[in-house]
């Protein structure tokens, strides 16, 4: 929720806040402490409750004054988005739902449906009839309201068509009816899926990421895979109920030591599903540099993995980065998304906090410093450390890597090779 534009959505997040007020609470702020979570992690979340808590109720507040009239902030952060302008002028007419829909000769459901998609799904002839019956003046900037999502004509060579084509081809992005078919007709398919993603989520520069992209194609790639991990999770959100809550943290302990097992990735999976969190894998585009993302799909986070580096290590550091972003910036960039290239260093606040949860769930600081294990050039200590630990060792060989920035030495003890097949090939 990056803005509250009605009463339904303020009562939801009057909820919220009572919710993060009731987990800030002394007695819920030692549970964490007590199951066994270190303290970096319990701390991290706790700032990130309170942060959320105060934007919710800058969100409501933003609300409230602009039913009373002053409308300045509710509109600052509609932006320039040309549905949300609409519902805000409508609120600072102090009109509900009900009376527009009556000026319009509309049944009110059809207010809340145009309102709950932000007027994505209107015609541009019903866009302008609703702006002039709300006495808003609006001129069309087609560079800011992509009206034809994804040209391709202008931002994309006939080389990453194909490549895409190729990728999407090879690892069963098309339809069965689609397995022969030409490239313009596979193309024309590709091209509306990425269309209706880009018109629900955003377009390509809008994206926020933690890469340096060079040019826009590295942004269409991006977009294109993304689109392809929001539709596999929006038909398992539809068919498991997935519902997403705020609260117990205990149970990230229990996703930590399923690294031990032979099929842990598949556990951590279904274990995150049941916590409200989806979980899918899916191959990169070659020509994108991304480890995982964190987003929203319909208000329950997803996270993206593509398992380009195929270890241990690997695969539980990204995979607890990206559980990050979702506990500690559901309401503070989940929304727009956090795209990770996880070797490349980040001055971000969000990403540094995402860096030291994963970090400090998987090996708490304070026993790492005080271990033998840190300095040991012997597999023996190590070993013993990650039994203590109730984690993978391959784990603590790769952070051994990492700190002494030699990525020659047990190289060949970070489980390479082990998690791609379990996540993609059963999906």
């Amino acid at each position: 929720m990056d803005v509250v534009l009605n009463e339904r959505e303020a009562r939801a997040a009057r909820t919220a806040v009572a919710e993060f007020d009731r987990l800030l609470s002394s007695e819920k702020t030692f549970e964490p402490i007590k199951a066994g979570l270190p303290p970096q992690v319990v701390n991290a979340l706790y700032k990130s409750y309170s942060r959320q808590r105060q934007d919710l109720v800058s969100l409501i507040n933003a609300y409230e004054t602009a039913k009373q009239g002053d409308y300045k902030d509710l509109q600052k952060r509609a932006g320039r988005d040309p549905g949300l302008s609409l519902i805000v002028a409508r609120i600072a007419r102090d009109l509900t739902q009900k009376d527009l829909a009556r000026k319009l000769g509309l049944k009110e459901q059809q207010i809340q449906r145009y309102e709950a998609d932000r007027y994505r799904s209107i015609s541009l002839g019903n866009f302008q009839r609703v702006a002039a019956v709300l006495g808003l003046q609006w001129q069309l900037d087609l560079s800011s309201w992509i009206l034809s999502g994804w040209n391709v004509a202008e931002s994309i060579s006939a080389v990453d068509v194909k490549k895409i084509l190729k990728h999407a081809r090879e690892h069963q992005w098309l339809d069965d009816t689609l397995k022969n078919s030409s490239d313009e007709e596979s193309f024309t398919y590709l091209h509306r899926d990425v269309t209706d993603h880009i018109l629900k989520f955003g377009t390509p520069t809008l994206l926020r990421t933690g890469l340096n992209t060079e040019s826009r194609t590295d942004d269409l790639l991006l977009v294109a895979w993304k689109s392809r991990v929001a539709r596999i999770a929006s038909r398992i959100i539809s068919d498991k109920t997935v519902k997403y809550c705020m609260g117990d943290a205990t149970w990230l302990i229990d996703l930590v030591h399923l690294s031990n097992l032979p099929d842990g990735p598949i556990q951590a999976r279904e274990m995150l599903l049941t916590k409200g969190i989806v979980l899918v894998a899916e191959r990169q585009i070659p020509g994108m540099r991304v480890d995982g993302a964190a987003f929203l799909v319909d208000g329950i986070p997803v996270i993206g993995l593509t398992l380009r580096r195929d270890t241990i290590d690997n695969f539980w550091f990204t995979l607890l980065h990206e559980v990050g972003h979702a506990l500690l910036h559901y309401r503070s960039g989940l929304n727009v998304g956090f795209f990770d290239d996880v070797e490349r260093p980040s001055l971000e606040e969000v990403e540094l906090e995402a860096n030291e949860f994963a970090s400090n769930l998987l090996i708490p600081e304070e026993k790492w410093k005080r271990s033998p294990a840190r300095i040991s050039k012997s597999t023996g200590p190590i070993e013993k450390f990650a039994r203590e630990m109730n984690i993978n060792s391959a784990i603590v060989f790769g952070r051994i890597q990492k700190e002494r920035n030699n990525y020659t030495i047990f190289s060949d003890l970070l489980g390479k090779g082990t998690v791609r097949n379990q996540l993609i090939q059963n999906k």
